[in-house]
């Protein structure tokens, strides 16, 4: 609690900001990038009391892009990803439908899909 800077959110589903709000420091930034279908309930006296601030960006640029992976490759900052088969891809859906997930599903194509021989 009231510890972080910064906090980018990547969520595309309409979930509750006040916890992340509650996560940050006074002058703390929430900076949603996820593209959510149903708006989010922004509570008002935390980022008052707090003086926090709530932006928010589609995507950024090529020059964006590319100070970020500089970034992300300086501070050896890494994605945290399940890696599963084509074939557990039905699975996979099963368990986001239960929220049953920790990390970002990425699906192996190279090592699932093998070529028909003819």
């Amino acid at each position: 609690m009231g510890t972080m800077d910064g906090i980018l959110d990547t969520v595309s589903a309409k979930h509750p900001l006040l916890p992340l709000l509650e996560l940050l420091k006074k002058h703390g930034k929430l900076i949603l990038v996820g593209a959510p279908t149903q708006a989010h309930e922004l509570p008002a006296f935390p980022l008052l009391g707090g003086r926090k601030l709530v932006g928010g960006r589609v995507i950024g640029g090529m020059k964006e892009m590319q100070e970020m992976l500089d970034f992300a490759a300086k501070h050896n900052v890494k994605p945290k990803i399940e890696v599963v088969a084509i074939d557990y891809v039905n699975t996979a859906i099963r368990r986001l439908e239960k929220t049953n997930v920790k990390y970002r599903f990425v699906i192996d194509i190279e090592n699932t899909l093998k070529p028909s021989s003819n």
